[in-house]
């Protein structure tokens, strides 16, 4: 049997079990059952999936975010022996439940109480959400340090630097370079973005992932979300980060030292591989991993991103530079902005167009960088306010 250093396999609490890195995790766990267990799971609405995956898994606890999925839950699993619940409390217990890592894999800003509560509960913490950090990274950072929690990226581009950051000291880091693929979208004009719909921004050339983080991709504003969120992990300077496109997405990121040196993480793009590494952290465990053949791959390529054609990405770098409850603001806009893109109420060139009010009109309200998760999420609350506010505006110019 293979074993942790503690002599026992290794307990995984699944936040997000349903998206596409819960759905990485699971695989993982399933490829190598002597290795991983399950202790919780969580999903959004889908009480069916939710159940089936329990049971799979073996998982001691199985939660539904919403709470009228319960009776659909504790139906499908009656008999199995796990434990159910529902709701905030039921996410909050799923996240403070004794387990060896939480993967953090909520999308969006709802995904930051609970992932607070585990690192509270000093939980090792692979991030799989960014926003987090983009909604509250000092608040966050901060109690990860005081309760000794380790949090390990699950980005690839973040994983990628953490990795890389073990060459040399963190005070001999000249810059920290991200790498984006560009998206399905990289070679438009801007003439043509104002025309993409949903179904083309959704068809990433290299990733798979959820509507949101896709659109995101699209947009270049998760590249300007990953720079926030880099800041925050690492305790880099905004002007010591930045970012590449790579439409290979073979080059996750790179670490350029004082001496001239550049360490690089490479590999094919799976997400599986970050988060074995998060899963098995200090150690790595070997599995059936695609490797990475550079002689097939043939041509890496790299340019400058086009801030004129996809200004989301300096929206983003405006708000980092701003600082205090900017970053927080951006993030309920954009969440905002692309819900109303996929449901055809904007246009593409519209999302980063109503972040941009959005920020404007925040900054005259003077908010403060959020302390506190209650405060984080008022903060939140405002942005989307104003953001929902200003939505008509943009939905008329569209129609």
């Amino acid at each position: 049997m293979v074993k942790t250093q503690a002599g026992r396999k290794i307990s995984v609490t699944v936040l997000g079990a349903t998206g596409s890195v819960g759905q990485s995790t699971l695989d993982l766990v399933a490829r190598n059952p002597e290795r991983y267990e399950i202790a919780a799971l969580v999903a959004g609405r889908d009480a069916k999936q939710l159940a089936a995956l329990a049971r799979k898994h073996r998982a001691r606890l199985a939660v539904i975010a919403g709470s009228d999925g319960y009776a659909a839950l504790t139906g499908a699993l009656a008999g199995s022996g796990i434990e159910t619940a529902a709701g905030s409390a039921g996410m909050l217990q799923a996240a403070q439940a004794e387990a060896d890592v939480v993967v953090a894999a909520i999308s969006g800003a709802a995904g930051l109480e609970p992932t607070l509560a585990a690192v509270k509960a000093g939980r090792r913490v692979a991030l799989a959400n960014k926003e987090c950090l983009v909604s509250a990274g000092k608040l966050f950072m901060t109690a990860a340090r005081a309760s000794n929690a380790m949090v390990l990226p699950v980005d690839s581009e973040h994983n990628a630097v953490f990795q890389a950051l073990t060459a040399g000291p963190k005070e001999t880091v000249e810059r920290v370079t991200l790498t984006a693929s560009g998206g399905p979208l990289r070679a438009h004009g801007i003439e043509r973005l104002a025309r993409v719909t949903p179904e083309e921004a959704l068809k990433h050339p290299t990733w798979s992932m959820g509507a949101k983080i896709t659109i995101d991709s699209a947009t270049l504003m998760n590249k300007g979300l990953e720079l926030i969120e880099a800041h925050h992990l690492f305790g880099l300077a905004p002007e010591k980060l930045d970012v590449l496109v790579h439409p290979q997405s073979i080059v996750h990121a790179l670490v350029s030292f004082h001496d001239g040196s550049v360490v690089a993480g490479l590999s094919v793009p799976d997400m599986r591989l970050p988060i074995s590494y998060c899963l098995n952290w200090p150690d790595r465990a070997g599995w059936e991993a695609p490797r990475l053949d550079l002689v097939k791959v043939g041509t890496l390529t790299f340019e400058a991103p086009d801030y004129g054609r996809f200004p989301a990405l300096r929206l983003a770098r405006e708000a980092l530079a701003a600082g205090g409850a900017a970053p927080t603001v951006l993030n309920a806009a954009n969440e905002v902005a692309v819900e109303a893109f996929l449901s055809r109420r904007i246009g593409f060139n519209d999302i980063p167009g109503l972040v941009r009010d959005v920020l404007d009109r925040a900054a005259a309200e003077c908010l403060s960088e959020p302390q506190t998760a209650e405060e984080a999420a008022a903060v939140d609350h405002i942005g989307r306010s104003i953001a929902r506010t200003l939505l008509p505006q943009f939905a008329a110019k569209a129609s």
